[in-house]
């Protein structure tokens, strides 16, 4: 407890060494409830977001006591003509939300983010605490009223809602799925009166439980306001001179639509905007190995795609519509904004030995665990009886040693190997506090999902990849079902301008039956330049994605013609030139 609060006590940056990837997770859940003692956050920044979900996962064996914020980044390029995708804007809300939630509540938290997230400006705080609104049975309020707040907040308007950002009408049932929320919920009016909210499955959009109260928050950094149009139509102005006709972005939102991408204007839509770190003003904040570096990576992809778009302001690639972008220090944090950041935080390292900067230093003794990689090579020889010298060898030297495992199945499967190989008193821990209260020279196995093992003068773990190498489990990745296809094509209207992965830019029609070898089948129908057709079956839906700027600046590709082929090859050589 004495090097936290060294820590904790720190003006200047600092550096915590010996602390490898697995370790880290532990280091920060203790400095976390070190932090909430003194009435203070911890705000860890992950170098990605791979990074971040490690830690995330990790966290939870370590330190289940502590709250966890997420705060992701977006995940559109910068500069880009597309927007964050709903689920990822609203996670990003939901974070800042709690975290001023949290100072309401003074419990101990740890709020992780990356480097892609904080170097990017968010909306103030003010603003963000106004931007969710509180539902009850029995509560006043016009239908015609909540959808267009709905809208307003950036939620989108569809037959069936599936994910976090969408709402759709029934008659005199409202369904929306909020920022933040597990599951969507279902409003049932009776005239202007609300008379209940029930949670309900976004899959099998069956009701699973009645609520007494709701959240419904904001799902975009733009809230549409009359307010916000005007104030975006004069900063506009102000910075890029009279507006052309050609101006699609301009025109939308003067007309009080959302327009694709639009977030990337964000300032002039605001009277001022802030930094993550100004939500958590008096945080403890550290900093994950190269995170620095991966900082300064991202600031020269910034500077890459602010300088192509400046280059190509007065006319679009391919005949887009034209692209005038903001300068980043008004989207993104400066260089100097970031070093001030840096130069407050504690730098964790794996490496014993700090960086040669001056920097006072706090060693915490870790190291990277054993990897069984020579024995997995060696033919004929059995990977667990190396495993099991290793761990008798550990236990020999007093240490506590731990087998992390990625799943129950896993660590069943594993307990079972170790037993049969004559690993004796081996005990099953759920968290980290009955990890801590084992005996010295104890064996224990548990589900914690990291990467590798690693050791300290007291511990020693052993990952369930340090033993088989590449693991066996992974993160499960949601797979495409029939009813995902229907709501991905519900999601569609006719008149959308659709990209084919061959044929290039068309526009959707709708959807057609079409015979083939006798049977019915549908299809959707996709004009191309000339009035040629395409008939897509459903199955194949994952060929097409939506056009990612304004329909009317966009000119359809001819079926089969080389012009899509061309442009493609064109845009590979650019890239490999990059």
């Amino acid at each position: 407890m004495n090097q936290f609060s060294g820590i904790l006590k720190a003006s200047e940056a600092i550096s915590l060494t010996g602390v490898p990837e697995g370790y880290d997770a532990l280091i920060i859940g203790d400095l976390a409830r070190a932090a909430g003692a003194d009435g203070r956050s911890l705000l860890h920044i992950a170098r990605d977001d791979t990074r971040l979900a490690a830690l995330k996962r990790a966290l939870k064996f370590y330190a289940p006591d502590v709250g966890l914020i997420e705060i992701p980044a977006w995940d559109c390029l910068p500069y880009d003509r597309i927007s964050p995708h709903p689920s990822v804007a609203s996670a990003r809300l939901d974070g800042l939300r709690q975290i001023i939630q949290n100072k309401k509540d003074n419990q101990p938290v740890a709020v992780l983010t990356t480097v892609n997230a904080i170097l990017q400006r968010v909306p103030a705080r003010e603003r963000v605490a106004r931007s969710q609104v509180r539902l009850e049975p029995g509560q006043q309020i016009p239908q015609n009223e909540l959808t267009a707040l709905l809208s307003e907040n950036g939620y989108e308007h569809t037959d069936i809602v599936v994910e976090p950002g969408e709402y759709a009408v029934r008659g005199g049932l409202v369904d929306v799925f909020s920022a933040g929320q597990k599951h969507p919920v279902r409003l049932d009016f009776f005239g202007d009166t609300l008379e209940s909210l029930r949670s309900f499955d976004a899959s099998s959009q069956r009701t699973t439980k009645q609520l007494k109260a709701a959240v419904v928050g904001a799902v975009s950094d733009i809230v549409l306001t009359k307010a916000a149009i005007a104030r975006f139509r004069s900063a506009y102005v102000a910075r890029f001179g009279a507006v052309t006709d050609d101006d699609p972005l301009y025109a939308t939102i003067s007309a009080g639509r959302r327009f694709q991408g639009m977030e990337h204007w964000l300032p002039l839509f605001h009277d001022s905007l802030e930094t993550i770190a100004d939500y958590l003003p008096n945080s403890v904040l550290t900093l994950d190995h190269l995170a620095e570096e991966a900082a300064e990576e991202r600031f020269d992809q910034i500077a890459d795609y602010f300088e192509a778009r400046e280059h190509a302001k007065d006319g679009g690639a391919f005949g887009s519509a034209p692209y005038k972008p903001l300068p980043p220090e008004m989207l993104y944090l400066t260089r100097e904004e970031w070093q001030a950041t840096a130069h407050k935080a504690a730098h964790l390292t794996p490496f014993e030995e700090a960086p040669d900067t001056g920097a006072q230093s706090v060693s915490f003794e870790g190291r990277q665990g054993r990897s069984f990689a020579v024995e997995r090579a060696e033919p004929g020889r059995n990977i667990y009886d190396a495993v099991i010298e290793h761990i008798h060898d550990l236990q020999d030297k007093g240490k506590k040693v731990l087998i992390a495992c990625w799943s129950k199945g896993s660590a069943e499967r594993m307990a079972s190997v170790l037993e049969d190989h004559k690993l004796k008193e081996l005990k099953t821990v759920a968290n980290w506090s009955e990890t801590a209260a084992m005996r010295s020279g104890g064996a224990a196995l548990s589900v914690l999902p990291i990467e590798y093992g690693f050791e300290t003068p007291g511990l020693a773990v052993i990952s369930e990849q340090d033993i088989l190498g590449d693991r066996l489990v992974r993160p499960r990745r949601a797979s495409k079902k029939a009813q995902d296809i229907l709501t991905e094509i519900s999601s569609l209207d006719a008149g959308d301008l659709v990209v084919h992965v061959d044929h290039g830019i068309g526009r959707f029609e709708g959807l057609k039956t079409v015979s083939a070898a006798g049977a019915p089948h549908d299809c959707l129908e996709i004009i191309y330049h000339g009035g040629d057709k395409l008939f897509l079956p459903v199955e194949n839906i994952e060929l097409l994605s939506r056009y990612g700027s304004d329909e009317g600046a966009a000119q359809l590709d001819k079926l089969g013609g080389v012009a899509w082929q061309a442009r493609k090859a064109k845009m590979k050589k650019r890239l490999r030139d990059m």
